[in-house]
């Protein structure tokens, strides 16, 4: 996968510690970042889902003109992968993520198209230090993907755990 390129922009907060470098304590409810710059190739689309989800209209340019989306679109799997790929390189902290116990509401909602530009879009939903495990807290995210035209195409609720700097008093 290639890697993008554009740099976060954090809206809505003040962020005096670069996401790569974050702990638990840093993260904010209410922030909102946006970073990435993917483009999305025929080459990709039927790579992956040769590979991973090889339906017709991810796989075969001619079955997918004749299906309901009209052409090849990217699985929606990819374009969770290739999300995951921006939040590695942009958001999620080097420094402190202990990984994650899960995603809630996970959807695709407009197909994802050879010669799209995705991008992502994080707003902090919560934080909470954890009760049994106070080493250590959780932050949940709505996180967007957002194709070239500022249309959302795919959204995801997830949990990320993350060292904390402190230990509660």
């Amino acid at each position: 996968m290639r890697h993008s390129r554009r740099a976060g922009i954090t809206k809505g907060t003040r962020v005096t510690v670069p996401h790569k470098e974050r702990l638990f304590e840093d993260y904010q409810v209410g922030e909102v970042a946006e970073f990435g710059d993917y483009p999305i190739t025929r080459e990709e689309i039927i790579e992956f889902a040769g590979r991973y989800d090889p339906q017709a209209f991810h796989t075969d340019e001619a079955a997918a003109s004749q299906s309901n989306y009209g052409g090849l679109i990217a699985s929606g799997w990819m374009t969770a992968a290739v999300m995951m790929r921006m939040l590695v390189d942009h958001f999620i902290s080097s420094t402190a993520s202990m990984g994650s116990p899960g995603i809630d509401e996970l959807r695709w909602l407009r197909p994802v198209r050879p010669g799209d530009r995705l991008r992502v879009r994080v707003t902090v939903l919560e934080t909470r230090r954890s009760q049994t495990k106070p080493d250590r807290g959780a932050v949940l995210s709505l996180d967007e993907v957002i194709n070239q035209d500022d249309e959302v195409v795919m959204t995801m609720k997830g949990w990320g755990l993350y060292r904390a700097r402190s230990m509660p008093a």
